[in-house]
C-alpha cells in the first residue's frame, strides 16, 4: 500500500510548530588570544604555568601549517537498535550524501556525534547548527552549543548531541534533507554539509 504524502497544508503546519528562539542573548565573546600569547602570560608563575599545561596539554607538537585550525572529520548517527553503523566521512565527497540517505526506523531514539580536531589555536564557542527540510519546507532548526577546545592535533574530540526521537506515523515517513554547519563565536564556518534521512516503518521495508 502506497504511503500517504503530506499535503502542503500539513507541511506548513509542521513548519509552524517550530519554536524559533527569538530572544537575543546579550553575550559578547572574549577577545581571541593566540596560544603563544597565553603561554607568555604570567610565565614566571610556576603553578599557573603547570595549570595551563594541564588545560592545554603539550602544544609544542608541530602541525602542518596548511591544515585548518578546526577539522571536522566525521558525523555518526548513534542508535542502539540500528542494524549497522551510520557514519558520514566528512573528509570525502560531501556532495554524495544527499543521494545516499541514512535510513531510520520511525520513533527510534538516536544521537548525532560530531568528531573533530583542533590543530593550532584554542577555539571558543563552537556550535553545531542543523536545519531540517521536507519537500523544501523547513520543519526543524536546532542549535547545539559544543563549547571551547584547545589544540590536540593527534587526537579527535567527540561531541554528542542530546537524544532525538525520529518522527513516526504515516505522514512522518519519507525523506528529510538536512543542512548542517559547524561554526564558532566568530561565525567562522568550519564546515557545512548537506545530508538526507529517510524515515521508514522498519529498518528494511
Amino acid at each position: 500500500m502506497a504511503e500517504q504524502e503530506p499535503t502542503p497544508e500539513q507541511l506548513a503546519a509542521m513548519a509552524a510548530e517550530i519554536k524559533e528562539d527569538e530572544c537575543q542573548v546579550n553575550y559578547k565573546p572574549p577577545a581571541q588570544k593566540s596560544l603563544q600569547e597565553i603561554q607568555e602570560l604570567d610565565k614566571d608563575d610556576e603553578s599557573l604555568r603547570k595549570y595551563k599545561e594541564t588545560l592545554l596539554g603539550n602544544v609544542s607538537t608541530l602541525t602542518d601549517p596548511k591544515l585548518p585550525n578546526v577539522q571536522v572529520t566525521k558525523m555518526t548517527l548513534v542508535c542502539d537498535t540500528a542494524p549497522g553503523p551510520l557514519v558520514l566521512d566528512l573528509q570525502g565527497d560531501l556532495d554524495s550524501f544527499k543521494k545516499n540517505p541514512f535510513v531510520l526506523k520511525e520513533g527510534v531514539e538516536y544521537k548525532i556525534k560530531i568528531s573533530f580536531k583542533v590543530n593550532k589555536e584554542i577555539v571558543s564557542g563552537l556550535k553545531y547548527v542543523q536545519q531540517t527540510f521536507r519537500k523544501g519546507v523547513k520543519v526543524d532548526k536546532t542549535d547545539y552549543m559544543v563549547g571551547s577546545y584547545g589544540p590536540r592535533p593527534a587526537e579527535e574530540y567527540d561531541y554528542l548531541t542530546t537524544a532525538e526521537e525520529a518522527p513516526k506515523g504515516m505522514l512522518a515517513r519519507g525523506t528529510y534533507n538536512i543542512k548542517s554547519k559547524f561554526t564558532d563565536d566568530d561565525k567562522h564556518d568550519h564546515l557545512s554539509w548537506e545530508w538526507s534521512l529517510t524515515i521508514k516503518k522498519d529498518w528494511k521495508d
